[in-house]
This record gives structure tokens, sequence and C-alpha cells, in this order.
């Protein structure tokens, strides 16, 4: 049994707010062509750079919790969390946007971009040495820079509020897979290639990784909707 576990959590994590998608006053299950078009796209990046890093031993892989299918070197339930967890964040952001009022004004957004901006690129440049939190926090900044003033999105405040209401969620899942509750963790992380400042048993590269994922799929989830719609 222990071999459904990563399984598993990909499946509770994207169970409800599936059900949900069909809800009258939703609907989202209208746009799940959006988001499939999206997530595929971001996958494809995401699960490259998971390849690599997992090709370099930054992190791998506990096969005890695993069904042992593997493509690109990746555990399939590992490509499976690059759809799941876009579900289910995109859906939250969907449902929170169409039932209230969560946008920013835009000289706060607008600050609060540049200063997260400025802050991943000194992490990152004071962490050069350490690959996963260089490139997490590099690509995060040049991610919200092109987002932000070359895309012209005007979400992003709104976007890292949901993120946050998110977190306890976000915590839960990541919780597992790194160990807590576990005899041992299902994603194991080279001690040498990160800070080294975890949330409970999580990297806190890990929640920046997941918000420059979310981001990137909100933006061309939003892109495509429209679409459908013209």
């Amino acid at each position: 049994m222990h071999n459904y576990t990563y399984l598993l959590i990909n499946f509770f994590t994207v169970f409800i707010c599936f059900i949900f998608s069909f809800h009258h006053k939703i609907k989202f299950n209208r746009h799940f062509g959006a988001f499939f078009s999206a997530s595929f796209l971001v996958a494809l990046v995401f699960i490259v750079w998971d390849a690599w890093f997992t090709k370099i031993g930054v992190w791998w892989f506990n096969d005890h919790y695993l069904l042992g299918i593997r493509i690109l070197n990746l555990p399939i339930e590992e490509i499976l969390f690059f759809i799941c967890i876009p579900f289910s964040c995109v859906f939250t952001y969907f449902c929170l946007d169409k039932f209230f009022n969560l946008n920013w004004k835009p000289i706060p957004e607008k600050i609060f971009v540049i200063i997260s901006i400025v802050l991943a690129l000194i992490i990152a440049i004071y962490f050069h040495d350490k690959i996963y939190t260089f490139m997490t926090f590099l690509t995060t900044a040049v991610s919200m820079f092109v987002l932000y003033f070359v895309l012209k999105a005007r979400w992003i405040g709104k976007a890292s509020f949901i993120y946050l209401i998110l977190m306890p969620g976000f915590l839960a899942v990541n919780g597992i897979l790194t160990g807590t509750g576990l005899e041992s963790p299902i994603v194991n992380y080279n001690p040498q290639n990160f800070m080294g400042i975890r949330m409970l048993t999580i990297p806190l590269e890990d929640t920046v990784y997941g918000y420059e994922m979310i981001l990137w799929n909100l933006f061309l989830f939003q892109k495509f909707k429209k679409n459908e719609q013209n």
C-alpha cells in the first residue's frame, strides 16, 4: 500500500476541487480546455527542470512510496504533480476571483512586485553556489519582471494573496512529500544544493518554486480562457 502514497497525495489534492468544478455557481468545468492547455505548457518547462535536477542529484525520490513507473527518470506521480497542484490552485483563484474583489490598487501592487524582484535577486546572488536556491529565486525574479512589466499582468498582487491563503494546503501536501508523518521522505534533497531553511520539513525554495509555477499557470489560463470567449 505504501507504493500508492504519492499517487494518493495527488488524488486528494485535486479530488474536491474537481467535484466542485461542476457546481452550477462555479462552472469551472467549462474552462477545462484552457486549464489543461496552460498546465501542459508550464508542466513541460518544470518537468525538464525537474528531470535535470534529478539527474544531477539535487533531489531524488524514494521508491518505497512510488508505483515504479518513470518518464524521463521521473516518477509518474511527480509528473502528475504538475497537473494536480496547479489545478487546485487555479480553481481556487478562479472561485475567489469570481465571488470576491481581491484586486490590488496599482501602486501597492507595483511596490510589492519591485520589492519581490529585488529580494529574489539578492537571495539568488548571495546563494549563487546553491543551485536550487539560485535557480529558483533567479527565475522567479525574471518571471515576475516579465509578467508584470512586459506582459502587463495586473493580478500578481491578488494571486500572491490567494497563494498565501493556499499555504496551509501547500504545507500539508509538501510536508508529506518531504517526510512529515512518514518513516522517510518521498522527495529527498541534497543539503549542498539549497540554503537549508525549512518550513517544518519543507525547503523554503519549494514555496517559491511553487509560486513561480502557479503564476505562469494563471497567466496562460487567463489567456486561453479569454480566447475561448472570443
